[in-house]
């Protein structure tokens, strides 16, 4: 499938800010399941870092903004082939190792709810493969935490998701990192894009999804908000513990001031 991307976010300031410095996670990897065509981020008036792959795998660039300013826009525009591995995440080159990823965040840290829900659904599957369990716990998720937009917010935690019982990907995505790590499985937090979900619904937002390392395997991919793995559909761009450390987006603005910020992102699909 060839998939292209238009994301724009803006930043408007209420007064103008001496400067901002950003790190982005807004250019894909290669891997067997996404091959980049082409690929920019643009951020007018700003200087532009070299791009690098950190230790995870994930192409980090910075920007800086270094004079007074009321509004930053960053546009990431590209246009990438993807394919159906059925969630595996293969031919990505990265160093870190999967057990580094067994620490818990604040915002995955496990509450009664949490551990309730992991003892239920495992509740019978001592015997059961990792991949098994890994996909029951997915479906868990999925069937515990209705998907109601607005129901959560930015700072949200896997416990508090638990908590008001409805949830968004990022709430379904943390709860699912919790409960992995309590079955003893690294887990880790995915940002990317949707093209659109199973029903063919228009998606037009960033999504996220974890995880999920298995041994002999390797990282699988579970969308716990759709209760699927990630296909043709999902274009893949960076991955961290929580939401916040695998943010696309994240900043320094220099001078204290009133922050607005719109986000607006389309998928389509180009006939092949």
């Amino acid at each position: 499938m060839i998939l292209t991307v238009l994301h724009k976010t803006c930043y408007e300031f209420a007064t103008p800010v001496g400067g901002i410095i950003q790190s982005l996670r807004l250019t894909p990897a290669r891997c067997e399941g996404q091959k980049i065509i082409d690929w920019s981020v643009d951020v007018p008036g700003a200087v532009m870092g070299a791009l690098f792959r950190d230790g995870a795998g994930d192409y980090i660039q910075t920007v800086s903004l270094r004079n007074l300013t009321s509004t930053i826009e960053v546009t990431v525009s590209g246009t990438v082939e993807t394919q159906d591995t059925a969630g595996v995440l293969r031919g990505y080159r990265e160093r870190v190792p999967p057990r580094a990823y067994m620490r818990n965040t604040p915002r995955t840290e496990p509450n009664r709810a949490i551990r309730e829900l992991f003892e239920d659904t495992l509740a019978g599957m001592e015997t059961a493969s990792a991949l098994d369990r890994a996909h029951a716990l997915a479906s868990a998720v999925h069937k515990a935490l209705p998907y109601i937009p607005g129901a959560t917010h930015a700072h949200t935690t896997a416990a508090e998701a638990m908590n008001e019982g409805a949830g968004v990907c990022q709430d379904h995505t943390h709860v699912l990192i919790a409960c992995a790590h309590l079955a003893d499985l690294p887990a880790r937090y995915v940002s990317g894009y949707l093209n659109a979900t199973e029903d063919g619904t228009p998606h037009e937002a960033s999504h996220a999804w974890a995880e999920v390392f298995i041994e002999g395997l390797g990282w699988v991919g579970f969308d716990a908000s759709n209760e699927t793995c990630p296909n043709e559909h999902y274009i893949r761009l960076g991955s961290g513990l929580d939401a916040q450390d695998a943010a696309p987006i994240r900043g320094l603005v220099l001078g204290g001031a009133e922050e607005t910020m719109d986000v607006s992102v389309v998928i389509e699909a180009q006939q092949q």
